[in-house]
């Protein structure tokens, strides 16, 4: 035995047995895989690995399904660690009187100044319209209290909040909206860029406040296979904190960090070009062309079916977004805009073909894509504008979104599969804490186009969905290849970083109900065990 194992080239550990899903070029499946300083060295049969091939740890995966480690294609990573220290849950709260109980029993262990919270959705509430801040001044007296969106494109604000930030009936904000009542006092209601005045009077974080919300952040993801993201804005003092953490190894998590566009980030980032770390790399600069359709702020080329009198809000000039997509061109940086409503998507797509040529490889991206006209899907392929998307947002907005936009305009929305024709692959993610963090649930929504409970039962308009080979390389290879990181991760191949996931079902060949079953038993970021059931 001594002499056979001498024969044979050491490495750091060996799986073998399994059902390995390398997502390469030609989706092959193999058996067994050796691993050495972090990176994948050679992949095949178990009979090849383990006659080539000698560890000191040698697992038998017997038969469980590997892939390589899921990657959010867009997420708030850090936003969302910060919600898990100081925000009230509110996502899933079915009234306004569900919100008061959940902040009440949330200011009991956070005595701030601030009553914070998250995740309310007045579309999943019985009267369906966007509640005003009078409930907030019966129970919270004098408080200032930030309720944000489940979008983040609009938020309830009391009383107290409204008056430090200097708002009231007359404020005008541009890209933005004061909501009032018949009385013409604000109803505490604040869309977009009106919500800025209050967002800059809550305290940050401190530094170890930061750091506890990045750990947190990363521990929720590791569970659940990720060992990438796309953080969607972020600003010079979050990435260097990043950056040092990475380093000093106590943040394993590998982010891409899109840039906010913000002078004092662009002015430090945009001179250095695109950067790629192990763990860290910056490529883009993240802008948003209007808001949400949650909150009637997704900018539409036709009124809202159920407002006829609004069509959603652009939230800059075009000057600010020329200025920047110049920068970035000349330096060599992606674009991702958001752009949710038809007419933001076609202004985006517009934009973008004054600086892009034809058949370019530039890789700028529209954040979401949601509702695409007829007449500019073409655009998409033409300047190889790649569609960021998150496979989720539609199965949580499909009961109520045909009364925003109607049946006609539903045609061009989430329409995933036909947006995937136009360039051949695309992005996927999750915007969380928007949706779920689970990519098993993007995998979940993208295939079968149905809500975690199963609705509708045939699926929402599933011409546009996602086949699972699709679906895979969406939140793998594909997501890589959005940051331009598919030579170096993505996929399970020799000489990419070993990232992979051990699960304990094979969601390529489950049946639909066991999908949102799954767990994931093993999680290795760069060979390195971080995640174990």
């Amino acid at each position: 035995m001594t002499a056979c194992n001498s024969s044979k080239i050491q490495v750091d550990l060996i799986v073998h047995n399994a059902t390995i899903y390398t997502v390469d070029s030609a989706f092959s499946t193999q058996q067994a895989f050796a691993v050495t300083d972090g990176k994948f060295v050679a992949v095949g049969s178990s009979a090849e690995i383990l006659h080539t091939y000698a560890s000191e740890k040698i697992i038998n995966a017997e038969g469980k399904a590997i892939f390589p480690g899921f990657i959010d294609g867009h997420c708030h990573f850090m936003g969302y660690g910060e919600n898990l220290i100081r925000y009230a849950e509110l996502a899933g709260s079915q009234s306004l009187e569900d919100v008061i109980e959940r902040l009440e029993l949330h200011e009991v262990s956070n005595t701030s100044d601030w009553l914070l919270g998250r995740g309310w959705d007045q579309n999943l509430w019985p009267e369906k319209q966007f509640p005003d801040n009078a409930l907030l001044e019966k129970h919270f007296p004098g408080k200032k209290v930030f309720l944000i969106r489940i979008d983040g494109h609009a938020a309830l604000t009391s009383k107290a909040a409204l008056e430090a930030a200097g708002i009231d009936e007359k404020t005008v904000v541009e890209g933005g909206e004061v909501q009032l009542r018949k009385d013409g006092t604000p109803s505490g209601i604040l869309i977009d860029n009106a919500e800025e005045p209050v967002k800059k009077l809550i305290p940050t974080l401190t530094k170890q406040e930061q750091i506890k919300a990045l750990w947190a952040a990363q521990d929720s993801c590791f569970s659940k296979g990720l060992s990438g993201v796309v953080d969607a804005g972020l600003p010079l003092s979050k990435i260097k904190l990043i950056d040092n953490l990475q380093k000093e190894g106590s943040l394993k998590m590998k982010i891409n960090a899109m840039l906010d566009p913000d002078s004092l980030t662009l002015d430090y980032f945009m001179p250095k070009g695109p950067q790629f770390g192990e763990r860290l790399s910056i490529t883009a600069v993240k802008l948003y062309a209007d808001g949400a359709l949650g909150s009637r702020g997704a900018w539409l080329i036709e009124p809202y079916n159920d407002a006829s009198n609004s069509y959603g809000i652009k939230l800059f000039a075009d000057e600010f977004y020329e200025d920047i997509c110049r920068r970035a061109f000349e330096n060599g940086f992606q674009v991702n805009t958001h752009a949710i409503g038809d007419a933001a998507n076609r202004y985006v797509l517009n934009l973008y073909s004054k600086f892009l040529p034809e058949q370019n490889d530039r890789r700028w991206r529209i954040e979401h894509a949601q509702i695409v006209h007829p007449d500019d899907f073409k655009m998409f392929g033409k300047f190889k504008i790649i569609p960021s998307i998150q496979s989720t947002h539609a199965t949580s907005d499909m009961l109520w979104v045909p009364d925003r936009i109607g049946n006609e305009r539903i045609k061009g929305a989430y329409a995933q599969q036909t947006l995937l024709n136009e360039n051949g692959w695309l992005i996927n993610g999750t915007d969380f804490p928007i949706e779920d963090i689970d990519p098993l649930k993007t995998f979940y929504s993208a295939v079968f186009r149905k809500s975690s409970q199963g609705i509708p039962a045939g699926g929402f308009h599933m011409e546009n969905a996602l086949n699972r080979e699709d679906a895979l390389r969406s939140i793998t290879i594909w997501a890589a290849k959005g940051i331009f990181e598919e030579n170096s991760k993505g996929s399970i191949e020799t000489g990419k970083a070993a990232d992979f996931v051990v699960l304990d079902t094979d969601i390529m060949k489950a049946d639909e109900n066991q999908i949102l079953e799954t767990k994931v038993i093993t999680l290795c970021v760069s060979g390195e065990l971080v995640y174990e059931k």
